[in-house]
């Protein structure tokens, strides 16, 4: 059974998503500011956190910030902030996803389901080494790509961009993240890069690169994989 932290300082939705949550079979903690947020992650160490923004004490992109010096758990930032601005602090400062108030609970579960997913079948000590969507297979392990059956040739940046979006399944990763990671310091603003090469990602692996289905683009903030 996965525990989940909620963080909200609304009490009336805070009660509502853990009754909600723990009739979906979570175990459910709870907190309405960031101080014990902090307390419940490192002493309780969740599974998965939903963490809202608008905290009472301390920012929410700070919370983040905090948890992820000592812990990779998987954080859905739920907010009634729009802006992609704030979207993308978030996301830069290590959330995983993001949900925009008001929203509904099978969203919600979906999101959770997508982290869930991220943190792997530990329960069986297994690592997933190949991906398969269909339209193509990633190889994790021998770095290998078939699309079809056939064997399809990736340069080694096109390789990259691949295994970091394949190995983060539905987490959106942003085009700051991705060129730091990719490209190294100094290519922030080098967004064309990450446009030449997802087009040529979709048109070696999509069956509609016009349309894609799995090597998805989020406008103005990065690019997502959907199994």
């Amino acid at each position: 059974m996965r525990t989940v932290l909620v963080v909200d300082d609304e009490p009336q939705l805070l009660r509502a998503l853990q009754v909600n949550l723990r009739a979906e079979g979570y175990t459910v903690l709870t907190a309405l500011d960031g101080t014990t947020a902090l307390q419940h992650a490192s002493g309780n160490h969740p599974d998965l956190i939903v963490l809202d923004l608008g905290l009472p004490d301390i920012n929410g992109v700070d919370v983040i910030t905090a948890i992820r010096r000592s812990s990779s758990t998987p954080i859905i930032v739920l907010s009634a902030r729009q802006g992609s601005v704030d979207k993308v602090r978030a996301l830069d400062a290590g959330a995983d996803d993001y949900v925009t108030k008001p929203f509904g609970l099978d969203e919600l579960l979906a999101r959770l389901r997508v982290a869930e997913r991220r943190l792997g079948s530990s329960d069986f000590g297994e690592q997933v080494v190949v991906v398969d969507v269909g339209d193509f297979a990633v190889d994790l392990e021998k770095k290998k790509v078939t699309r079809d059956g056939s064997p399809v040739r990736l340069t080694p940046r096109e390789w990259a961009i691949l295994q970091l979006l394949v190995c983060n399944p539905g987490r959106l990763i942003t085009q700051q993240q991705m060129l730091a990671r990719i490209w190294g310091p100094g290519y922030d603003g080098e967004t064309h890069y990450l446009r030449v090469y997802m087009g040529q990602l979709r048109r070696k692996l999509e069956a509609d690169p016009a349309r894609p289905k799995h090597l998805l683009t989020e406008a103005g903030m990065g690019y997502r994989f959907e199994p």
